[in-house]
This record gives C-alpha cells, structure tokens and sequence, in this order.
C-alpha cells in the first residue's frame, strides 16, 4: 500500500529533530519585526514598545500589530476581561518582554 503525499509529509514532519524545526521557524521569523526594546511606567507595567525596525508603539499599537501577525515572537492572550500582550513562551528568560532593556 503506498501513502499519500499527506502521510509522507506527516512522516517528514515527525522525523524532523527540534534543532531543523527552530531553523525553520528562524529562518520565517529572521526579517520580521520584533519587539527589542520596552518603555515601563512607574507601577512596571509595560506602556511602550521599541521594535527591531525602530519603530515606537504605544501598547494598544503593538497589540493590533501582534494581532495582525506583523510582529514575531509574542502572542495575544485574553485574560482579565482584556487582551494582553505577551512573550512567546519558549523558557527563555531573557527574551521576556519585561526582561527587555527600557528606552
């Protein structure tokens, strides 16, 4: 019996080791926009965001964009009644948003 060519790319897949997957997931997200910089007020919560383009956005910005895929690496969640922004979580914490140097 042959497979198909959607069991073949299954098996491709699950033959993938994690380090090829990160190469890929790299190599899409290397030229897309990240948040490198944030801006905090005086009770730390995060207000303001520098991006790997130099652009500056204020929170309800860099959520529309996280929103509209245009910034790599964060994710929108729902919680507290509100959508918040935050690290994708991958165990890093330097990469942390409120780990981020300030501007």
């Amino acid at each position: 019996m042959t497979q198909d060519r959607f069991e073949e790319a299954y098996e491709m897949y699950r033959n993938q080791s994690d380090d090829e997957q990160m190469m890929v997931e790299e190599s899409v997200n290397q030229d897309k926009e990240h948040i490198v910089a944030v801006r905090k007020n005086e009770d730390g919560d995060l207000i303001g965001f520098r991006t790997s383009f130099n652009r500056e956005l204020d929170y309800l910005q860099a959520l529309q964009e996280a929103k509209s895929g245009k910034l790599a690496h964060v994710d929108v969640i729902h919680k507290y009644g509100r959508d918040i922004l935050r690290s994708e979580p991958d165990g890093i914490a330097e990469n942390n948003l409120s780990n981020l140097p300030e501007f």
